[in-house]
């Protein structure tokens, strides 16, 4: 079965290189189970050229915005996320507001530029954007100006155990401990280059608690296909604090979003087949 792969062109951003290997990787993999896989760079001012096929979208956060919106238009079907869910996904502040109206524990999120009213420490991330890039930690000092733009947001800095899930439209992997450093963020950097070690959370009732709270998020933000629902969760005070439901995370076998359905009991060849399933 003949299957397109789009992906983004090359060019110098450290996103762009690790969604184009994690197409190269994919496409291995569906090589292997009796696909012929075909990867493409997506040219939003030629998505003609894919009438008649149903694309797997394999791109970074921004052009995946693009492609699911040129498509969408187009009237081609996909797999990947709808339009609309990635843009609620995409957008911190959105997403945050949705969530807490569903009675969960979100930490108060506000605009960087009227932050005012918060106390330090503080977590300044970009309103739209993934991997945390653009991350900052304020910890006595004032928000830097250069930050201090309704493109940024704030939040009171959380701390604790951080987990993460993977979700497929309603269904939900097992959750995943991250092993960060004690006090160290999950920034961009220990993400991809200083990349910590990773295990199923030992905690029986807290991970079917984050399941369903998961669960609980993916139906308020829509979310209608693969996603990765990100969490804190503060010991002390026994809150499970939402971060943030990547609408476009990685899915290769390699991926969080691979050992958190592995951790579930789904294998791989079940992950590709869900995967490809429904289109977007």
């Amino acid at each position: 079965m003949n299957l397109t792969i789009l992906c983004d062109r090359v060019r110098a951003h450290p996103l762009a290189c690790i969604h184009r290997a994690e197409a190269r990787s994919i496409a291995r993999e569906l090589d292997e189970h009796g696909y012929t896989p075909n990867i493409a760079a997506f040219n939003p001012t030629r998505v003609g050229a894919l009438a008649g096929e149903t694309p797997l979208l394999r791109l970074s956060d921004p052009m995946m915005r693009i492609a699911a919106q040129t498509l969408s238009r187009a009237s081609i079907a996909y797999h990947g996320p709808g339009a609309a869910v990635l843009e609620r996904c995409y957008d911190k502040l959105v997403a945050s507001t949705l969530v807490r109206e569903q009675g969960l524990d979100v930490p108060l999120t506000v605009l960087a530029d009227a932050a005012t009213t918060l106390t330090p420490p503080l977590v300044i991330k970009r309103r739209r954007g993934s991997d945390s890039l653009g991350l900052c930690l304020v910890d006595r000092r004032p928000i830097p100006a250069r930050l201090r733009t309704p493109e940024y947001i704030a939040q009171p800095r959380v701390r604790g155990l951080e987990l993460t899930v993977a979700v497929n439209a309603h269904r939900a992997g097992f959750p995943l401990q991250i092993l960060l450093p004690r006090g160290a963020p999950y920034s961009f950097v220990r993400k991809y280059v200083l990349r910590p070690r990773r295990e199923p959370l030992a905690h029986v009732q807290l991970a079917e608690r984050v399941r369903t709270c998961a669960t609980r998020i993916a139906t308020a933000l829509g979310v209608d296909w693969a996603a990765r629902v990100d969490f804190i969760y503060d010991a002390s005070a026994d809150r499970l604090w939402f971060l943030e439901c990547d609408a476009a995370p990685l899915v290769g076998a390699e991926s969080a979003f691979a050992a958190s359905f592995a951790a579930a009991g789904l294998g791989r060849d079940a992950q590709l087949r869900m995967l490809l399933g429904a289109p977007g």
